[in-house]
């Protein structure tokens, strides 16, 4: 396998007039990975994907998708990527086959093969029996594959989505990350971005953007392994009093949201009698649990991931 990454990110920076929507961003993907994007609106993960799939010009640092710089060589990279975007692409007044066939000769794919490959994509996908059905006839699900394998149709080496499996049910979310897991065992490589905390989770490894920076990457579980323990919530009507006797009374270092109480603490269930013993007139009422991926949000930038929305 290729020492080069799939994708390689350097000191990207890109804003909107006078907001600066990726501040500073560097990270690399490798070739068979499935990495996602994790952020809630506002993060600067749409302005990425964005940039990776040539949609808007870089405006500073570097990207390079399998070697080839989005700046220089966009055409070459295009040809790199399946690209699946959040709104739906599919024309949904024309049969399955009828949009694959579109797609394939918008890419290049020989007239001699385009059928086939078509007919044999989407049987893949498991919707063989709806190739000459509309497109406004299938499910949400049904249209999500439909978009995934145009995107695969030419064989691209990297797959790049933005929030793939908005809109989808459990079971067709399941769907979706067999065949990602699929593709990735042979060697396609998955970029996708989400603000679906259990979507994330699936990924090899997550890139936390928060405000246009990256504010934590690793796998999942070392991202809530970092946390060092169990999470504590105390629910109290006055955070500040409560944190403040804390750091008094036990020596410990606990954090403000929204008006909750939170600590990360190793053996948290030996801890929570001690404090209700103590504090208890203080505390309305006390969560444990272990660290999730929006703990490690909080611990990182010290918000609630749904409350983090900048427009």
């Amino acid at each position: 396998m290729s020492d080069t990454p799939a994708l390689a990110i350097r000191d990207v920076r890109y804003a909107y007039g006078e907001h600066e929507a990726v501040r500073g961003v560097s990270f690399d993907v490798a070739i068979g990975e499935v990495f996602a994007l994790l952020g809630p609106n506002g993060s600067g993960k749409t302005t990425l994907f964005r940039l990776i799939s040539t949609l808007v010009p870089l405006q500073a640092g570097d990207i390079r998708v399998l070697g080839a710089s989005v700046r220089d060589q966009a055409t070459a990279v295009r040809g790199q990527l399946g690209v699946v975007f959040q709104a739906p692409s599919v024309d949904k007044k024309l049969t399955v086959l009828e949009n694959m066939v579109h797609h394939g000769r918008l890419y290049g794919v020989p007239s001699s093969q385009l059928k086939q490959k078509a007919r044999s994509m989407v049987e893949r996908l498991g919707l063989g029996e709806k190739l000459g059905a509309t497109v406004e006839t299938l499910s949400g699900g049904q249209r999500r594959r439909v978009e995934l394998a145009q995107a695969m149709l030419h064989d691209p080496r990297m797959l790049v989505l933005d929030e793939p499996a908005t809109g989808l049910d459990p079971g067709a979310r399941s769907d979706l990350w067999r065949y990602f897991t699929g593709l990735a065992d042979e060697g396609v490589t998955i970029v996708l971005t989400t603000h679906l905390l259990e979507e994330a989770e699936r990924a090899d490894r997550i890139g936390i953007m928060h405000r246009g920076e990256l504010a934590a990457l690793d796998t999942p579980a070392a991202l809530q392994a970092s946390l060092g323990g169990d999470t504590l919530i105390l629910r109290t009507t006055d955070g500040e009093s409560l944190a403040a006797a804390i750091r008094d009374q036990f020596h410990l270092s606990p954090t403000i949201v929204d008006g909750t109480v939170r600590l990360e603490q190793p053996n948290g269930h030996e801890l929570v009698p001690r404090l209700i013993e103590s504090l208890g007139s203080q505390i309305d009422a006390v969560t444990l649990g272990r660290p999730t991926l929006e703990d490690v949000f909080i611990a990182r930038t010290g918000h609630q991931f749904f409350q983090d929305s900048e427009d």
